[in-house]
């Protein structure tokens, strides 16, 4: 019998890597002033008025936090729900996955909140992308809400997403939760989209290559059925008082019959 586990279990590659560089600019982030965190978290009226000095502004404050339970939320969200993600697609593809839905979630906060000036931060965006990609691969999976009660990851994820917007304070970014959901939510839908009509193709190419080898095969039979009926003439005149029109097409006859498995 299997021994009982809390979560996922062990880390894996990415989000290993993506745990410690969210230390590693949490750290750094509480030596340094304020405005380490407006330069480099998401403020969306310095990033137009400095245009296009900080365009790396959508990418840095997805790394950056405002305190320690907001990197640990974030952070536990990451192992909880990203890791058999990552399992599943393998590290770059989930990597590219994290940080399209980040750069989605700060493109919303830029186009709706263009004249803001208090810094974006944290890993959200990124983190309700994963939880929708969760949604959509495991939605008859249990989560134990507020490790109690089992329900659904159907109906769990879109009760917390409400349960956040409806009970957070005025300093959340739900831009950005929202941006990182739809981007993630769009992504893999269109991947699976261009999944099925990639088979399709496959699928058509496979039917245009079984009737291309149909009709060759089609037409190596009636050559061979001519090619006899001239064998047959030979054996009874010789070689040399057949026409030249049927010696012509004894010799192109191989090359037709060489191309009905091509």
């Amino acid at each position: 019998m299997g021994g009982f586990q809390i979560g996922p279990g062990s880390l894996s590659p990415v989000i290993k890597y993506l745990l410690i560089v969210n230390g590693i600019f949490f750290v750094i982030q509480g030596l340094s002033s304020f405005e380490l965190t407006r330069y480099l978290g998401l403020t969306p009226a310095l990033f137009f008025s400095e245009f296009p000095n900080l365009l790396f502004q959508p990418v840095t404050y997805m790394f950056m936090h405002g305190g320690f339970f907001h990197l640990l939320f974030n952070m536990f969200a990451l192992w909880m729900f990203g890791t058999e993600i990552e399992n599943s697609w393998g590290g770059n593809k989930f990597f590219r996955y994290y940080m399209y839905c980040g750069l989605g979630g700060a493109f919303l906060s830029l186009i709706f909140n263009y004249n803001m000036t208090t810094p974006i931060v944290g890993a959200s965006g990124a983190i309700y992308g994963i939880l929708a990609a969760y949604w959509l691969l495991f939605p008859d999976r249990y989560l134990l809400i507020f490790f109690v009660f089992p329900m659904k990851v159907r109906w769990a994820i879109p009760l917390f997403g409400l349960i956040n917007f409806v009970a957070a304070g005025p300093n959340v970014a739900h831009l950005a939760h929202l941006g990182g959901a739809l981007v993630g939510f769009i992504y893999l839908k269109s991947d699976w989209r261009w999944s099925v009509l990639g088979n399709r193709f496959k699928n058509l190419r496979h039917k245009q290559k079984n009737a291309k080898l149909e009709k060759n095969r089609h037409q190596a039979e009636e050559v061979m059925q001519k090619v006899d009926r001239i064998l047959d003439k030979i054996n009874e005149v010789g070689f040399e008082k057949i026409s030249k029109e049927d010696r012509i097409f004894l010799e192109e006859a191989s090359e037709i019959l060489s191309k009905k498995d091509k």
